[in-house]
């Protein structure tokens, strides 16, 4: 979506969106009685398995998608902010410093991988710069963030956003299976999940299929890591405006990058620091924050269109897929080496 469009008329109504808030939250409720049933596999994989199904076996309507479209993006961060009613300032402060030289060096790894492997691959640089912080940093919004910034064409930013996604859904469904093989505890598959997964939805559901504790660490590592996209759009802006030999990108703003709901999070957690949340009420607000992201994700899975991600050619994916590996491997190898396995 380009810049201009923030000008644009308010958005759909709640009487628009509220088809598609319904067809997500029926489908969502199927997903957590499976998900109950099926532990292991957990409600947010299941939801976003049947809403692809859904959307590619019987495609919904237009009247659907300002709703699909609200899921996958608002209930989503409305998820995180009620997750942020359960944590501590100090449990998501140790979190954030303990997963910080991880998530450090799993960037380097991703945009150098990016570089190297997109000049073999011949793949141009915007396409490489889309793929490697999308990769890097926390997916289709890094993509979103940047793309006023390095003004690709909208083929390509198609073209990285169904790369990240396709790896994104990869992750959901590998990445527990991987964990259990692995023997890994909690909290270092939750560092795992946080620093090698792309989209917080996707850190979400893939930390919380494995265990409430490495969701819970999964999250605050996915958030601190999220937080790095506005000095990275500001390397970018200033090596773009260099390049191009202008002041600056005109319409770069460090207020439309800023992932306002990391602030809002820290404030349910502030709440939670100080006391005001009842005990009593803890279990339902992370019960009611659970099923948020499994509506999400199901949203998320309604708006995947797997025709166009196979129209998207061999090159992108092949290079995703060995940015992707490259920070997998990493993070592992640095837990490893730091002896947080």
């Amino acid at each position: 979506m380009s810049a201009t469009t923030l000008s644009t008329p308010a958005g759909p109504t709640f009487g628009q969106r509220l088809p598609g808030l319904l067809l997500a939250t029926g489908i969502a409720l199927l997903a957590l009685g499976l998900g109950r049933a099926a532990p292991l596999i957990g409600g947010p994989v299941f939801g976003i398995v049947l809403g692809i199904l859904v959307r590619n076996v019987m495609a919904p309507g237009g009247q659907f998608t300002p709703g699909i479209q609200f899921a996958g993006k608002q209930v989503l961060q409305w998820s995180i902010i009620a997750l942020g009613f359960g944590l501590s300032l100090d449990q998501v402060a140790k979190t954030g410093l303990e997963s910080l030289s991880v998530t450090l060096v799993t960037m380097t790894v991703a945009f150098l991988a990016a570089w190297g492997l997109g000049r073999a691959l011949k793949v141009h640089d915007k396409l490489k710069i889309l793929i490697g912080v999308g990769t890097a940093i926390c997916g289709g919004s890094a993509i979103a963030a940047v793309t006023p910034i390095v003004k690709p064409d909208e083929h390509d930013t198609a073209f990285a956003i169904s790369t990240i996604f396709l790896f994104n859904l990869v992750a959901v469904l590998l990445f527990p299976l991987l964990g259990h093989l692995l023997h890994l505890s909690d909290l270092g598959f939750g560092l795992w999940a946080g620093t090698a997964i792309n989209d917080t939805s996707s850190v979400v559901a893939a930390g919380y299929s494995f265990s409430k504790e490495a969701g819970d660490y999964a999250t605050i590592v996915k958030l601190t890591r999220a937080t790095l996209i506005i000095p990275v759009c500001l390397a970018l802006a200033f090596a773009v405006a260099w390049k191009e030999k202008k002041q600056g990108a005109s319409d770069f703003s460090l207020r439309k990058i800023f992932p306002w709901f990391i602030l809002w999070f820290l404030v349910a957690s502030g709440v939670r620091t100080a006391g005001l949340i009842p005990a009593a009420i803890q279990p339902m607000i992370h019960m009611a924050a659970e099923f948020m992201i499994i509506v999400a994700l199901t949203a998320i899975g309604l708006s995947a269109n797997l025709r166009k991600m196979a129209a998207t050619g061999a090159r992108p994916i092949l290079l995703g897929l060995g940015v992707w590996i490259a920070v997998s491997v990493s993070s592992l190898l640095v837990q490893l080496v730091i002896g947080q396995l």
